[in-house]
Protein backbone atom coordinates (compact mmCIF):
# COMPACT_ATOMS: atom_id res chain seq x y z
CA UNK A 1 0.00 0.00 0.00
CA UNK A 2 1.11 3.70 -0.90
CA UNK A 3 0.50 6.40 0.96
CA UNK A 4 -1.71 7.71 -1.92
CA UNK A 5 -3.77 4.40 -1.30
CA UNK A 6 -4.88 6.40 2.29
CA UNK A 7 -6.48 9.05 0.09
CA UNK A 8 -8.40 7.14 -2.39
CA UNK A 9 -12.08 7.12 -2.05
CA UNK A 10 -13.42 3.30 -2.26
CA UNK A 11 -17.40 3.04 -2.99
CA UNK A 12 -18.46 0.24 -0.76
CA UNK A 13 -21.76 -0.13 -2.76
CA UNK A 14 -19.79 -0.91 -5.59
CA UNK A 15 -17.75 -3.35 -3.87
CA UNK A 16 -20.55 -5.53 -2.73
CA UNK A 17 -21.62 -5.88 -6.13
CA UNK A 18 -18.29 -6.72 -6.88
CA UNK A 19 -18.33 -9.35 -4.48
CA UNK A 20 -21.14 -11.16 -5.20
CA UNK A 21 -20.57 -11.00 -8.79
CA UNK A 22 -16.99 -12.77 -8.48
CA UNK A 23 -16.83 -16.55 -8.21
CA UNK A 24 -16.08 -17.99 -4.37
CA UNK A 25 -16.06 -14.34 -2.83
CA UNK A 26 -16.73 -13.92 0.84
CA UNK A 27 -18.30 -10.89 2.19
CA UNK A 28 -16.97 -10.95 5.66
CA UNK A 29 -18.17 -8.22 8.29
CA UNK A 30 -15.71 -7.60 11.09
CA UNK A 31 -17.88 -5.35 13.54
CA UNK A 32 -18.65 -6.87 16.90
CA UNK A 33 -21.60 -9.47 16.90
CA UNK A 34 -24.26 -7.35 18.17
CA UNK A 35 -23.45 -4.20 16.11
CA UNK A 36 -23.96 -7.34 12.99
CA UNK A 37 -27.35 -8.26 14.62
CA UNK A 38 -28.35 -4.59 14.80
CA UNK A 39 -27.87 -4.54 10.94
CA UNK A 40 -25.86 -5.99 8.35
CA UNK A 41 -25.33 -6.61 4.58
CA UNK A 42 -26.67 -9.42 3.20
CA UNK A 43 -24.87 -12.40 2.39
CA UNK A 44 -22.07 -11.51 4.93
CA UNK A 45 -20.20 -13.34 7.64
CA UNK A 46 -19.45 -12.13 10.68
CA UNK A 47 -16.00 -12.72 12.45
CA UNK A 48 -15.41 -9.70 14.91
CA UNK A 49 -11.85 -7.43 14.42
CA UNK A 50 -10.90 -9.01 17.77
CA UNK A 51 -11.14 -12.27 16.82
CA UNK A 52 -9.57 -12.17 13.21
CA UNK A 53 -7.33 -14.73 14.15
CA UNK A 54 -9.81 -17.14 14.15
CA UNK A 55 -10.60 -16.49 10.14
CA UNK A 56 -8.19 -19.56 9.73
CA UNK A 57 -10.93 -21.88 11.28
CA UNK A 58 -13.62 -20.47 9.28
CA UNK A 59 -12.29 -19.77 5.71
CA UNK A 60 -10.52 -22.37 4.42
CA UNK A 61 -9.82 -21.11 1.03
CA UNK A 62 -6.64 -18.84 1.48
CA UNK A 63 -6.95 -17.87 -2.42
CA UNK A 64 -10.72 -16.54 -2.58
CA UNK A 65 -11.56 -13.38 -2.75
CA UNK A 66 -12.46 -11.72 0.59
CA UNK A 67 -14.37 -8.11 0.93
CA UNK A 68 -14.24 -6.62 4.55
CA UNK A 69 -16.08 -4.58 5.61
CA UNK A 70 -17.02 -2.83 9.20
CA UNK A 71 -18.35 0.35 10.36
CA UNK A 72 -16.21 3.45 9.37
CA UNK A 73 -13.45 1.54 7.47
CA UNK A 74 -10.77 1.62 10.44
CA UNK A 75 -11.60 -1.94 11.47
CA UNK A 76 -12.00 -3.15 8.13
CA UNK A 77 -8.43 -2.04 7.51
CA UNK A 78 -6.91 -3.23 10.75
CA UNK A 79 -8.54 -6.90 9.70
CA UNK A 80 -7.48 -6.66 5.80
CA UNK A 81 -4.10 -6.08 6.97
CA UNK A 82 -4.33 -9.42 9.52
CA UNK A 83 -5.84 -11.58 6.80
CA UNK A 84 -3.46 -11.02 4.59
CA UNK A 85 -0.20 -11.37 7.53
CA UNK A 86 -2.33 -15.33 8.26
CA UNK A 87 -1.46 -15.56 4.36
CA UNK A 88 -4.92 -14.77 2.55
CA UNK A 89 -3.86 -13.27 -0.94
CA UNK A 90 -7.12 -11.30 -2.28
CA UNK A 91 -8.19 -9.21 0.54
CA UNK A 92 -10.69 -6.20 -0.10
CA UNK A 93 -10.73 -3.35 2.51
CA UNK A 94 -14.79 -1.92 0.71
CA UNK A 95 -14.74 0.79 3.84
CA UNK A 96 -18.05 1.43 6.21
CA UNK A 97 -21.43 -0.22 6.21
CA UNK A 98 -22.50 3.79 7.07
CA UNK A 99 -21.81 4.47 3.14
CA UNK A 100 -24.14 1.41 2.27
CA UNK A 101 -27.06 2.09 0.24
CA UNK A 102 -28.79 -0.79 0.18
CA UNK A 103 -31.24 -2.88 2.39
CA UNK A 104 -29.72 -4.22 6.13
CA UNK A 105 -30.34 -7.19 7.38
CA UNK A 106 -30.94 -7.89 10.68
CA UNK A 107 -30.58 -10.61 13.35
CA UNK A 108 -28.27 -13.34 13.79
CA UNK A 109 -25.59 -14.51 11.02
Amino acid sequence: MSILDIFKSVDINKEVNRCRTTKGSVLLDVRTEGEYRQGHIGGSRNIPVEKIDNAVNLLHDKSAPIFVYCQSGSRARKASSKLRKLGYVEVYNIGGIEQYQGQLQRGKR
